[in-house]
């Protein structure tokens, strides 16, 4: 099962394939970083004093394919829009424009972003990172450079994520820690989901297989969820955990370093 990307994986964004062509699937994590910095094209906005490395924007910041605004727009959320953020310009709604709200931070302009993106005041962005169309960063996010998030994904309040692939879909919504780890399409990390990426132990991240123990020689790995997987609030998983398709993590629980077959239910 190590090497079946099919027990974990069933669409994985074009954009980062490259990183998953064999071999056991943390060699993504080995190549993540010099594959963001490859393919990443930083759109960030040159707009001198409004925007400046390390500190809050000033103000609203509109990303639109043809260049940015930083006035003539509306910012709507209401019960009409049913909680979400969206922005209108001249009486209509722009799906395409991206939101970076006052209060956001960036480290440096090694960011990419797609189209439809929402990025809540206090938000804290390391780059080099590359996020993908209709990605909703909530207020308190802190991304801390060399990642990868996928379209449609949600990364909370106070979420943290580091050197990670999150593909499609994937959510964490509320109180997450993401550490060298990668999410399939369409994971849900409940509430307070912490995925561990540093042993107590010295020495490189063992994980535990049928065949006896394999050194995947990073001293840092967090988790590999499969598509789909659901973990329950406040549970966590060890470092070196691989977890099939469909599987699910009951809250609470505590998760030890191996292999899953997909469609594990563990408690």
């Amino acid at each position: 099962m190590l090497f079946e990307i099919d027990a974990f994986f069933s669409n994985i964004p074009d954009k980062i394939k490259d990183l998953f062509d064999g071999g056991p699937l943390w060699k993504a994590l080995d190549l993540l970083k010099g594959h963001i910095r490859r393919i990443i094209r930083p759109n960030l906005p040159d707009i001198g004093d409004i925007f400046q490395p390390g500190l809050p924007l000033a103000s609203h910041v509109i990303l639109l394919p043809e260049g940015f605004l930083t006035e003539g727009f509306e910012i709507v959320c209401n019960d009409e829009t049913a909680g979400r953020i969206e922005v209108w310009i001249e009486g209509e709604r722009v799906p395409k424009a991206s939101l970076i709200c006052a209060g956001a931070i960036f480290s440096n302009d090694q960011v990419q972003l797609g189209s439809g993106v929402v990025i809540e005041p206090g938000v804290m962005i390391k780059g080099p990172t590359v996020i993908d169309d209709g990605v909703e960063i909530r207020q308190g996010a802190y991304i801390r450079g060399d990642c990868f998030i996928g379209r449609g994904c949600i990364i909370g309040h106070t979420t943290e994520i580091k050197h990670s692939i999150l593909m499609d879909g994937a959510k964490a919504g509320h109180f997450a820690y993401i550490g060298d780890s990668i999410l399939g399409m369409d994971v849900n990390l409940g509430a307070g989901v912490k995925l561990a990426n540093l042993t107590f132990s010295k020495g490189n991240v063992i994980v535990k297989t049928a065949d006896g123990p394999i050194d995947t020689g990073r001293r840092k790995l967090g988790a590999i969820l499969g598509d789909s997987v659901q973990a329950g609030c406040n549970s966590v998983t060890n470092p070196g955990v691989l977890l099939g398709r469909g599987s699910i993590i009951a809250p609470l629980a505590s998760v030890a370093p191996g292999i899953y077959k997909p469609h594990s239910a563990i408690r």
